[in-house]
């Protein structure tokens, strides 16, 4: 199918005009751990007691990387490699990411790729399999699954980033617990823990946990945090007995470290890319109030959204697009139902695999998000444009926000140009560039 300009569809769209936007800028702690001090800090956690004792020579070591865009997860990764080394232990790689990849050993090898985690950059071997061992169940008859390779190891070291999951709340959501469960469990592990919906998650992913930590060689965990700039802000070495306790604790911080678009709400959101690089969902709705479940809650009030584009590292995992109201034409021709479906079917939340109606340009999907936009003033419609939910600290706004903006009624928004016109190429593309 062909989505192209003309017809009923652009003539019901001509004449919605769209206002005038300016470039703002968005102010949160930037407390950060550099990328050239990155290997320090891990050797540092990795040294402490009852961490860098747990590595012994001569042991294989299984060493986690999941799917998604974990700031300098590629220095972080070979940091624990070369220390494993320098222990004189044989570490290996393992994709942790459950479903992602279209479910196959090779996706999921190709994803650790787009991050520069390669064996030739991390100087040690990746085995890539989907194949599990059951480990047994858990006090609510779930069955607990692990990656084959990790379990055949004689340790298992979770690497993970720890922050709030886009689509329930509870102690343990993305971090620790669900790289156990989901992310080394593979599609059969991500599969058990969702099977009873994500009402149930907040019970059965620490329960799952429990049984990994019991029944498999977990040596200890090193999960970092970022601040509100996609940079990573904490990184620590917890000991495989404090993991339980500690993880709620970094979960709490990580909630204070998140992003948020400040002026809180409007009634159109311009996503210009979405994907599994920022979220599972494509966009996260801690950020974009976008969200697939109803246990979920937070970001932003907004009546419409639509999402531009899809980032070439999802490779065609679009799963998440279901929560946009319009995506372009652009977008869907990137779209590889192979890899969305498997994703979505394993969550068991279809709605982020469901087609939204798609429109020919950039143009016509925020015209499109205006007009059917309810109960709004068109003269002076409030929209916000992000670049990705990973990146707010520069977004752009209406003319409606303006002076308020300037008048600091906002605290943490600052106005770095004034309004004007949105500039689009010949195609309708939106060209008008973001800050950074």
């Amino acid at each position: 199918m062909k989505f192209v300009k003309g017809g009923n569809v652009s003539r019901l769209l001509e004449g919605i005009s769209i206002p005038k936007m300016f470039h703002a800028k968005q102010e949160f702690d930037d407390a950060k751990i550099t990328p050239e001090d990155i290997p320090a800090v891990v050797y540092r956690e990795l040294s402490k007691p009852g961490i860098g004792e747990t590595i012994k020579p001569g042991m294989s070591i299984a060493v986690t990387a999941g799917s998604r865009g974990v700031a300098n997860v590629n220095v972080i990764t070979r940091a624990i490699v070369d220390f494993c080394k320098e222990k004189g232990a044989h570490p290996f790689i393992v994709p942790a990411m459950g479903s992602h990849g279209g479910a196959l050993a090779e996706g999921q090898k190709e994803l650790l790729a787009g991050y520069d985690i390669t064996e030739e950059s991390m100087g040690c071997p990746i085995k890539s399999s989907m194949e599990t061992v059951l480990l047994g169940y858990s006090q609510y008859g779930k069955p607990v699954y692990q990656d084959k390779y990790a379990y055949e190891a004689d340790g298992i070291i979770i690497s993970c980033r720890i922050k709030p999951h886009n689509a329930f709340r509870g102690p343990y959501e993305s971090g620790v617990c669900k790289m156990m469960v989901v992310g080394l469990g593979k599609q059969t592990g991500a599969e058990s823990v969702h099977s009873d919906g994500l009402g149930n998650m907040a019970r059965n992913l620490p329960a799952n946990a429990r049984v990994v930590l019991e029944r498999s060689s977990i040596l200890f965990a090193i999960p970092c945090v970022e601040n509100a700039y996609d940079e990573t802000s904490i990184i620590e070495a917890i000991p495989r007995e404090a993991i339980m306790d500690r993880e709620p604790e970094l979960l709490k911080t990580a909630f204070s470290n998140m992003p948020g678009i400040l002026v809180g709400e409007a009634d159109v959101l311009i996503v210009n890319e979405m994907g599994k690089n920022f979220s599972g969902t494509g966009v996260d709705p801690n950020i974009s109030g976008t969200w697939s479940t109803e246990f979920g809650k937070g970001g932003l009030k907004v009546k419409r959204t639509c999402f531009l584009d899809l980032t070439d590292c999802s490779h065609g995992n679009a799963n998440g697009m279901g929560l946009a109201d319009i995506i372009t034409a652009r977008l869907y021709e990137k779209l590889d139902p192979k890899v969305i479906y498997p994703n979505c079917f394993t969550s068991t939340v279809l709605r982020s695999g469901m087609m939204p109606p798609v429109v020919a340009t950039d143009k016509e999907a925020i015209q499109a998000c205006i007009r059917t936009a309810n109960q709004i003033d068109r003269d002076n419609c409030r929209i916000i444009r992000i670049k990705n939910t990973l990146h707010v600290g520069e977004i752009m706004l209406s003319q409606a926000y303006y002076e308020d903006v300037v008048r600091g009624r906002y605290k943490g928004v600052t106005a770095v140009s004034e309004p004007e016109e949105l500039r689009f190429d010949p195609q309708e593309n939106l060209i008008t560039p973001m800050l950074s």
